[in-house]
Parts: C-alpha cells; sequence; structure tokens
C-alpha cells in the first residue's frame, strides 16, 4: 500500500482526495489545504464524505515531509505562481517524495521545457532519488494518450486536430480560469493572462512540437490564434453573468506549421451556455463537452470521448478525469527510476492497475 499525501482540495484536488480515502491501495497520511477556512479540518469533511479519516488538513509543509509518504498528488494551481511551486515541489522532491501532480503543465511533456521550470527539479529529484509526473485531461490525455491510440488506426496522416469543445457555464471558477481566459471582459478591456503572446504557445507548444519529434516532422513554426465572441445580450450561469458586449466565448488554437500550413492543431472552443457562439462547432450528439482527435489521413479517424458522471457537471467530471490522469500513476511513479516523467514513459498497462476493487 502506497502512502499519499494530497496537496490541496481545489476543482481537482477534491476529486483527488476522495479517490485517495477510498482506494484499497492507497493510504491517505497527510493534506495540505492553503485556505484558512480548511485548515484543521477533516479530509473527509472536504470532500463531502460522511465518516472521518482522522487526517486533518494543514499548511506545514515540513511536517508533511514528516510523514515519510510515498507520493504527493500535487493539484494545486500554479501556473501562475510558477517559482514559488518549483521551491514547494522540490522540497518534497529532494526529501525522497515522489510527485503525481496537475499542475506546472508545461511539464506534460517535460523534454520540451525550458530549462529555468526543468533543471531545478530535475536536481531536487536526483538529490531525493525520487520522480514527478505531470498530467491530465487537457493539456494530458487529449494531446498524447488519445491522439497516439488516433494514429496508431492510420497507415498515413496529413493533418492532426486535437479539440477540446466545453460549455464552462457551470465550472465555479471565475478568479482563475474565466478571468485568464477573458470572460466577462469587453472588446476594449486589456488582452487576458492567457492570450498574451506567446502564452498559448508556452502551454500547448511542447506538446505540439513533443508530437512533431515523435512522427519525425520538422516543424519550421508553432504559433497561436484567438478568436474571441461578444455576446448582444445578457447571460447568466455559475461561471460569471457576462453583460452585453462583454466575451462569453473564445476559441483559441495553437499550430504546428510545416510547409506553410498547420499540420498538427491543438484547438479549444469554450463557451459560457449554449447561447453563445451559437455558429462555432458544438460537441457532437448533444453531449455537453468532448475532447476529440481527428487525423486526416488513410484512413481517416475520429476519436471521440466523452466523461460524465451521475452526481456532477461534465465540467467537474473533467476535472474528476484529470485526478484519475495522476492517482493512477501513483503506484509505477513511486517504482520509477528518478527524474521527470512523460506519460510515454509509462507501460499502458501500468495506468489502470487497482483501478477495480
Amino acid at each position: 500500500m502506497r502512502r499519499v499525501v494530497q496537496f490541496s482540495t481545489g476543482n481537482v484536488g477534491v476529486h483527488a482526495l476522495r479517490v485517495l480515502i477510498e482506494r484499497p491501495d492507497l493510504d491517505l497520511v497527510g493534506l495540505h489545504a492553503a485556505s484558512p477556512g480548511k485548515i484543521g479540518r477533516d479530509a473527509a469533511d472536504l470532500c463531502g464524505l460522511s465518516e472521518p479519516t482522522g487526517i486533518v488538513a494543514t499548511d506545514d509543509i515540513d511536517a508533511l515531509i514528516a510523514l515519510k509518504p510515498d507520493c504527493v498528488v500535487y493539484t494545486a494551481q500554479g501556473e501562475t505562481r510558477p517559482m514559488e511551486v518549483i521551491e514547494q515541489m522540490s522540497r518534497f522532491l529532494s526529501a525522497g517524495i515522489n510527485i503525481a501532480a496537475t499542475s506546472m503543465v508545461w511539464l506534460v511533456t517535460p523534454r520540451q521545457a525550458d530549462d529555468w521550470l526543468r533543471l531545478p527539479l530535475q536536481q531536487a529529484c536526483e538529490t531525493g532519488n525520487a520522480s514527478l509526473y505531470v498530467n491530465g485531461i487537457d493539456p494530458g490525455y487529449s494531446g498524447d494518450t488519445e491522439v497516439h491510440s488516433a494514429l496508431s488506426l492510420t497507415a498515413r496522416a496529413r493533418s492532426i486536430l486535437v479539440q477540446e469543445i466545453f460549455d464552462y457555464a457551470n465550472y465555479d471558477d471565475f478568479e482563475f480560469t474565466g478571468k485568464q481566459m477573458g470572460f466577462g471582459a469587453g472588446a476594449d478591456d486589456d488582452t487576458p493572462l492567457l492570450f498574451l503572446p506567446g502564452v498559448l504557445v508556452t502551454m500547448w507548444g511542447g506538446a505540439i512540437r513533443n508530437l512533431a519529434d515523435q512522427l519525425g516532422v520538422d516543424l519550421e513554426d508553432v504559433r497561436q490564434r484567438i478568436e474571441p465572441w461578444y455576446t448582444k445580450e445578457r447571460i447568466e450561469c455559475k461561471m460569471a453573468t457576462i453583460e452585453p458586449g462583454q466575451m462569453a466565448a473564445v476559441k483559441f488554437a495553437v499550430e504546428g506549421v510545416r510547409d506553410g500550413r498547420a499540420v498538427i492543431t491543438m484547438e479549444h472552443v469554450t463557451r459560457l451556455t449554449d447561447a453563445s457562439a451559437p455558429d462555432w462547432e458544438f460537441p457532437p450528439d448533444g453531449h455537453p463537452g468532448v475532447h476529440r482527435v481527428v487525423i486526416d489521413g488513410d484512413p481517416r479517424v475520429e476519436l471521440n470521448t466523452h466523461v460524465s458522471h451521475p452526481g456532477l457537471d461534465v465540467t467537474d467530471a473533467g476535472c474528476y478525469a484529470t485526478a484519475a490522469r495522476v492517482v493512477n500513476a501513483i503506484d509505477w511513479i513511486c517504482r520509477a527510476p528518478a527524474g521527470l516523467i512523460a506519460v510515454e514513459d509509462i507501460p499502458p498497462a501500468a495506468l489502470i492497475r487497482g483501478l477495480m476493487w
């Protein structure tokens, strides 16, 4: 049984926490929370379970290290505070504690990560003889496992399209996701964080370059494109209330270019309710969301992945799946050689062990 600490109880962490409590092959021994309102509360209380665990949330990292867990599941949002996250992760890794993370999405493809991020974490792994694995549903699954599966069914690929098409109306995360995507902003307002020059390329460009390397394709450029949609009517939803003239949908993409045309594209179509951008593409068959891969090739291949849960909105189900992507890898990470792990390093069968109990 692997001794595990959960780090954060946010949109992804709350689902990881529940799984760590419920799975018989994992033993939750510690919990980190940053909010004063969560510190001191039982782990079960923070993820909606009724039976107390005896594990209470703390913000004391040294106390968590002293528990000597095998692995930390790190799901705290980190892309807006990367230096702080590198320091936190390095403390665990240097102490010999492995990390399975959904944070720091640049590390989904660690061999493509910039030196400022990769080198200190690699050094910490070497110091503690520990491993770090970062993944999720997107970035992550849609740009690696799903696209690899689709490519395995075609004999020749002319282009690759990876899409996330989702309605974020019920996603309760305006302060980070909503603001960084620009929901509620007017056309003359400051450019939101995600769409500043080069930001999209830093987040999804690594996955495109990684895929090109795996295909043996030389790219001449990796570029981004952004198309906002502004509503003429008031839109009310859990994410935010959007007034006329404000952005209620956005289409953005990162493209890998060869011979002047995009051959690998990772695109998001994100809207708030069906009233937003009605002329843009919707998920197939009335689904509220899809992660899709389309291979223009011989033969053409299209894979559509839908996640759902009887008690959760589709965006929460996506967060649940994101948590599963790293929780399912814990045992393998704990047995892996020290260093930064990419999904292609892990045997696919290792990611399903322990799922049925």
